[in-house]
């Protein structure tokens, strides 16, 4: 059979993948997209969206045990896991469904199967019907990523679950251990827990939420303990014991190793990129730690073909794909896109309280050398916050001190993971501190802290 001429031909629809194909059909490109599971990839169907179904709804059973604050009354708050899961997966689908319509709306072919790339500007897909040949001078790769997984830690649906697991939970944990205090392993351990679980979160690393400023996971780790939580740090699992509905795990510290027992076990230990079975490597694709080696206009170093998103490594986001989607479809129609700063993006996690930050650290500033004011801001010091019975929080900005360019932001907080944009467009703007202080915040707002931030570093703070 003759091969299929396009364009560009897209391996992979999730959040990069689809976002690519639509911009490069926009800019007159014919694409087709191949897709071996579900269009919207991990993200809509497994990852970024359905967790945030499910949190909602532990956010909400959550406020209904506060409704006397509220000067409310509840009896019999109660959950249904099952339902609740329910809406989490029609949540899925329906956005699932809208990437088809997309596809449809764009004129893109959608060819499901397996795909492989025998030689340069050529794509063999393993379709239920048998193999489809593609062919085209542009190829992206946005095949994305799955969970790592770590020998004697193997998830088997039962006793030990990975994300998918934990998703479509076949019942509800009594004791829970949750390997991993990233983003994943957090929002986990947050539903969990707020819905009655036992809940105990192992990191190896000296702090939660390693990634984020060291106040903030401090103020965080606070938090999640005043929920019951129970938070391991600088501590390894070395391995798990299954027995009839019990896992041993042996954990080990610093002073030595100890078993705790657990119904469930979550391992949520980082990712690996999806780049086996491919052919890359006879292509000359340089891989490093499973992640493909791209430049910062994400080309391989292979004419004519590109990775996006997680399969082109850190930072590991959504956003950050589709972002690479359309400058790697821009590129290929001929135009001049700006390279995406990865210091420019923002990570969000969606736990109670949420955590969000854009750019470096306070440590991270101070490493690369430069001279910085730090400006920070409560939730108690903010009226809707109170209001909204939400007054346990705090944002951090760092500036350079010479410059006043705003280096990174930091929040921890109801709804930072909305207000962290501002400080994102401020970032892109190049603003100074002089810019974020002659703005006019709205009142009564949680983003009237941000200003507050800023005016805290440089000593004109006014509600604290």
């Amino acid at each position: 059979m003759a091969a299929k001429k396009f364009d560009v031909v897209v391996i992979g629809a999730g959040p990069g993948g689809y976002v690519a194909a639509i911009r490069a059909a926009q800019l007159g490109k014919s694409v087709v997209i191949v897709e071996r599971e579900n269009l919207g990839g991990i993200c809509l169907n497994w990852g970024c969206i359905p967790t945030k179904a499910l949190l909602r709804s532990a956010e909400v059973f959550h406020l209904m045990h506060r409704a006397k604050e509220f000067g409310l009354s509840t009896t019999g708050v109660d959950f249904d896991l099952k339902a609740v899961v329910a809406r989490s997966r029609s949540v899925a689908k329906q956005l699932s469904g809208g990437i088809g319509h997309l596809m449809k709306k764009n004129k893109i072919t959608v060819v499901m199967g397996e795909a492989t790339l025998p030689a340069k500007g050529k794509v063999s897909v393993k379709t239920d019907k048998g193999t489809e040949e593609l062919e085209a001078p542009a190829i992206i790769l946005a095949t994305g990523a799955r969970a790592r997984t770590l020998p004697g830690l193997e998830a088997d649906g039962d006793l030990v679950w990975s994300y998918r697991h934990a998703l479509d939970p076949v019942r509800m944990p009594k004791k829970l251990l949750v390997i991993g205090s990233g983003a994943i392993g957090i929002e986990f351990a947050s539903f969990f827990n707020t819905l009655g679980a036992d809940t105990t979160v192992v990191e190896v690393m000296d702090r939660v939420l390693p990634v984020e400023d060291a106040e903030i996971s401090a103020f965080a780790k606070k938090a999640f303990a005043k929920q019951g939580m129970k938070i391991l740090e600088k501590t390894t699992v070395k391995k798990l014991d299954k027995g009839k509905g019990k896992v041993t795990a042996h954990l080990e510290d610093a002073k030595g190793t100890t078993t705790q027992e657990f119904d469930t076990v979550i391992s949520a230990v980082g990712i690996v990129g999806n780049v086996e079975g491919l052919g890359l490597e006879a292509l000359g694709v340089k891989i490093d730690r499973t992640h493909v080696v791209t430049d910062e206009f994400c080309r391989t170093g292979v004419d004519g073909l590109y990775a996006i998103g997680d399969i082109a490594g850190a930072p590991w986001l959504a956003h950050k794909a589709s972002h690479e989607g359309v400058m790697v479809a821009e590129l290929i129609a001929g135009k001049d896109p700006h390279p995406i700063k990865p210091g420019s993006i923002a990570g969000c996690t969606y736990c109670y309280p949420q955590v969000a930050s854009v750019g470096m650290t306070e440590a991270k500033a101070k490493e690369a050398g430069h001279s910085i004011k730090v400006g920070r801001f409560p939730f108690i010091g903010n009226g809707k916050a109170i209001a909204l019975g939400e007054a346990e929080g705090m944002i951090k900005t760092v500036f350079d001190a010479k410059t006043g360019e705003l280096l990174g932001a930091h929040m921890i907080g109801a709804e930072v993971t909305e207000l962290i944009q501002g400080y994102v467009i401020g970032r892109q703007l190049e603003t100074t501190e002089e810019d974020l202080m002659h703005t006019v915040f709205p009142h009564p707002t949680l983003s009237e802290m941000m200003h507050e931030s800023v005016l805290d570093a440089y000593g004109q703070v006014i509600h604290m």
